[in-house]
């Protein structure tokens, strides 16, 4: 197979730009100066992709999708920051994807093997893990961190800095303003409530009845046992001593600063 990049006669690529082997890019997109594309992506028609940013191999940007923007915030002022994908994303039609800030740290990162769905937005300095699934029209606002293996639903949002732990479910139209432990199923109302464990989303990742059993009985002391939050800390502590996800648990609610999603 030719390993030089497929470039439609009608796409635009910056000189300035490096695309690896297998690199396609499609009918009238646009690849700016600074951007770097790896091995086997696909770049679909209509995208345009602006730098500074580094996009890893086996991705696949299919179709009208804004990626590497300018951050959408007042007080950028054009100082150098820039996007990281990782490897073998999937960016649907729309989706909008944003650099980072000077302030916020200067960059927005998505790890691997994510699926990012039609009209996604994905704001200044986020930090998105592995594996996450972002439902058509779900949104971050600037400066959220969401942790490997999440699942945002169809039009759910996050509020700016919020964070949102691995494993957890973030229902339809759920629009969060407090962090979100790992493991936790959020929805309900807009402002969401949570609404016990992601049980099936862990069954289907290979956890135990064990895991799965002390991951519930730490939800039940934090959420559902009427304690106050010094308390219930202190009991999801000795919880800990015999399992490492409420140890993860316990180790996010320590270390947030915003309040959690109650």
């Amino acid at each position: 197979m030719d390993p030089t990049p497929l470039i439609h006669p009608s796409a635009v690529v910056d000189p300035g730009a490096r695309l690896g082997a297998n690199v396609r890019v499609g009918a009238f997109s646009y690849i700016g100066p600074e951007v770097e594309i790896g091995d086997g992506t696909i770049v679909g028609p209509h995208c345009s992709v602006t730098g500074p940013a580094r996009i890893g191999r086996d991705n696949h940007i299919v179709g009208h999708a804004a990626v590497g923007g300018d951050p959408q915030d007042k007080k950028f002022r054009g100082e150098r920051v820039e996007l990281v994908i990782g490897d073998r994303n999937q960016v649907r039609e729309f989706v909008t994807l944003n650099r980072g800030t000077g302030h916020g740290g200067g960059v927005t990162r998505i790890g691997s093997d994510n699926m990012l769905l039609a009209y996604t937005h994905v704001a200044h300095d986020c930090i998105v893990g592995d594996h996450c699934v972002f439902s058509n029209n779900s949104t971050l606002a600037g400066h959220v961190t969401v942790e490997d293996w999440v699942i945002m639903s169809g039009f759910a949002g996050a509020h700016q800095f919020c964070r949102i732990g691995a494993h957890a479910f973030i229902g339809m139209g759920v629009l969060l303003s407090g962090d979100v432990p790992p493991f936790t199923m959020v929805a309900g109302e807009a402002s969401g409530r949570p609404r016990g464990i992601n049980s099936e989303g862990l069954k289907r990742r290979g956890f135990d009845a064990e895991r799965i059993a002390a991951i519930k009985r730490a939800y039940r002391t934090l959420y559902m046992a009427g304690l106050p939050l010094a308390e219930a800390r202190a009991q999801l502590a000795e919880q800990a001593q015999a399992s490492a996800d409420v140890r993860a648990l316990l180790d996010f609610i320590e270390s947030g600063e915003r309040p959690l999603q109650r």
